[in-house]
């Protein structure tokens, strides 16, 4: 199997996913999701740790609003 024919795990898509969305993803990483990566993974990745952290923050502003009124 040559280096193209490879696939990048789900391990290496969330942590680039998560690199991505911090802005610290590297050029070299970059590279190799594009030349390796299923652009599917990355939405599906993507669009699940977007709605992590969007219910993330609902919750702890919920914790804070419960909190302050208390």
């Amino acid at each position: 199997m040559s280096d193209k024919d490879e696939q990048v795990s789900l391990f290496r898509v969330v942590l680039s996913v998560i690199s991505a969305m911090f802005g610290v993803q590297s050029t070299k990483n970059q590279e190799r999701d594009f030349a390796k990566g299923k652009p599917a993974a990355y939405i599906i990745v993507g669009l699940i740790m977007t709605l992590l952290f969007i219910l993330t923050i609902w919750t702890v502003v919920s914790l804070v609003i419960g909190n302050a009124t208390a």
